[in-house]
């Protein structure tokens, strides 16, 4: 079930959920000891994640790494998902109020999805174990990775993947903020992309990822998650939603377009910065723009550095450890 609007208090939230590249061993792990709430969404985990890798329970490794094990996006993915639920969980929706809007960066829609109520915890995070395991698979079979450009604007990351495609995949993949833009394709590409870059007087470096995510790359990905995504069951959205692909919110009562956006996300670049920016126009418009909080739940504070460079004025509480 997704929160509830608690209208009689005079409090709004915007919940920010992270993406792959929050993690980091022993997330999740302050919540779990101190709210019971936190451990039992992780038991739930447990007993889905199922004879993970090395024999270990997603908590283990969670909680205590190795590293190596979490950051591999088949582990990686459904942790995320998991610890972000148990935080929420853990603080309950009375230290949120009204929320008017949620948003996650790639694998944090599937969280915000959730709390919005489109689908319960244990179908998200089932989701979320295929989503992990197909972009594996994907990644595995295609040779791909990413660079990130820091100083990049999009004319710039385009021109940058114009040049150093050479006839391969590299393509702008997340439009994380001003002056950050990843891209994603073929390894060679992106291993061009860096000199290109420099040439044009651009920072630039590959990235320690499993492959190309949101490029055609995950094409194999997205085709197996459309008939995931097709016998999952959905409700309709009790929050506003903020769609990765669109940048637009989604039609809360519109599950097949929904679902196909979560396909598309896949292979299609994740526009985070405008996203962020549409939504705090949005609330600006309809008066809710001011006496609204924006909350990062756990684990990192990534989405809080993004929104630094978004919007200088909109503060973001993180909440990667208990208060």
């Amino acid at each position: 079930m997704g929160f509830k609007r608690l209208a009689d208090l005079n409090m709004r939230t915007v919940l920010l959920c992270p993406g792959q590249g929050a993690q980091a061993v022993g997330m999740a792990k302050a919540w779990c000891e101190l709210h019971p709430a936190a451990r039992e969404t992780f038991d739930i985990a447990d007993r889905i994640f199922a004879n993970g890798p090395d024999g270990k329970t997603l908590s283990d490794i969670a909680f205590n790494g190795p590293a190596e094990l979490l950051s591999r996006t088949d582990v990686g993915q459904p942790a995320l998902f998991t610890a972000g639920v148990a935080c929420s969980r853990a603080m309950g929706s009375a230290a949120f109020g009204e929320i008017v809007a949620t948003a996650g960066l790639s694998l944090g829609e599937y969280t915000a999805l959730h709390l919005a109520g489109a689908f319960s915890f244990e179908d998200g995070l089932r989701l979320v174990i295929e989503r992990g395991r197909l972009m594996q698979l994907a990644a595995e079979q295609s040779k791909g990775s990413m660079v990130a450009l820091i100083g990049a604007d999009d004319a710039s990351a385009q021109s940058v993947c114009d040049e150093a495609s050479q006839g391969e995949v590299l393509v702008p993949a997340n439009y994380n903020a001003p002056g950050q833009i990843v891209l994603s394709g073929h390894s060679t590409a992106c291993a061009r992309a860096v000199a290109v870059a420099s040439e044009k007087g651009l920072r630039a470096a590959v990235l320690p990822v499993a492959g190309a995510f949101h490029s055609s790359l995950m094409q194999p990905a997205a085709e197996e998650m459309e008939r995931v995504l097709a016998q999952t069951q959905f409700s309709p959205l009790t929050i506003e939603v903020w769609s990765n692909v669109s940048a637009q919110p989604h039609n809360s009562a519109d599950l097949g377009l929904i679902r196909k956006s979560l396909v598309e996300q896949l292979v299609s670049p994740v526009r985070w910065s405008q996203s962020c920016a549409n939504m705090l126009a949005s609330l600006a418009s309809r008066q809710l723009r001011e006496g609204t909080a924006f909350h990062e739940l756990a684990p990192g504070t990534v989405l809080r550095g993004l929104m630094k460079r978004i919007d200088r004025a909109t503060e973001v509480t993180s909440h990667d450890q208990p208060a």
